[in-house]
């Protein structure tokens, strides 16, 4: 057999993956990588991380750097927007996106049902007798925090009498903790708190026992991604499931298959479901149901 880099050579292969994230810091793109690292060892390939760090300069910079010792590209980035992407990589480069802002048709893509997700969650909580409904958001130009957003807001406009409740967060446990201490000081507390992720579900809960408000009794949380700590916590979280680890191993998979076989012109956009999660943290403890469903019962 012969040896990898003189194949590489022959085949102008690299047998590495470039991978581009926002971060590379906490449970949800340490899942994400898991399902990427195993497609990749199942296909015999390496993996070359980037990150973003929410900056468009580093997003360009990354992609430049990857360009010449990847045979394709993941690339999750707020930043790489159709502009970014056409100015630093090569145009026959296979490259998957996820969860991002380029037009459909533009690259293969996968995405998740965030705006689903969301009102999945508001017509939980609405269900369960909350009213004046709190949301911490994500960073600014982010398309999952942003499509989450959106969930949340029309589920508010169509609701009679609800009146949208938005605090400031960035995805990070930190902020979650500043927004449930915000909502501790307020005169009007809300009856609920919807963070855009779970590790800002987290961060609040945490402020919220602190302060000795109780979760459930005075106010419910929910979160959203399923991260595996969330079960784990007291009370366990309510939250909307992303199959994060499933995401990354099916973008791997098509991505293999454009270096394998060639481009064939499919530049689709594959959204996959989300669930509803409910713990005991919102007060009523179900099974998963698709996000999708009306209600849960």
């Amino acid at each position: 057999m012969p040896h990898a880099a003189a194949r590489s050579l022959i085949t102008r292969r690299t047998d590495t993956i470039g991978v581009l994230l926002p971060d590379l810091h906490g449970e949800f793109f340490s899942e994400l990588i898991r399902g990427i690292d195993a497609a990749s060892r199942a296909s015999g390939r390496h993996l070359l991380i980037s990150s973003s760090h929410g900056s468009e300069a580093e997003a360009a910079q990354a992609l430049r750097m990857l360009q010449g010792r990847v045979d394709g590209l993941l690339v999750m980035s707020p930043h790489a927007d159709a502009g970014v992407l056409a100015a630093n990589l090569p145009a026959g480069l296979p490259t998957v996106l996820l969860n991002t802002r380029v037009a459909p048709g533009s690259y293969p893509a996968f995405s998740v049902d965030n705006y689903g997700g969301a009102a999945a969650m508001m017509r939980h909580l609405f269900a369960g007798g909350r009213r004046r409904i709190a949301f911490i958001g994500g960073p600014d130009n982010n398309f999952d925090a942003d499509e989450r957003l959106r969930g949340y807001r029309d589920a508010i406009a169509a609701r009679s009498g609800a009146n949208e409740i938005v605090l400031r967060g960035d995805f990070t446990e930190s902020s979650g903790y500043r927004a449930g201490l915000d909502i501790c000081a307020g005169s009007e507390r809300p009856d609920a708190i919807f963070a855009a992720n779970d590790m800002m579900a987290l961060g609040c809960l945490f402020a919220l026992t602190e302060k000795g408000v109780a979760v459930p009794d005075d106010i419910a949380l929910a979160g959203f991604d399923d991260v595996p700590i969330a079960r784990f916590v007291t009370p366990p979280l309510t939250t909307v499931r992303v199959r994060i680890a499933d995401l990354g191993r099916r973008a791997f998979e098509r991505l293999a298959e454009l270096i394998d076989d060639g481009d064939d012109g499919a530049k689709t956009t594959e959204r996959l479901d989300c669930e509803l999660v409910v713990r005991l943290s919102s007060g009523r403890h179900d099974e998963a149901s698709p996000a999708s469903a009306a209600d849960t019962s």
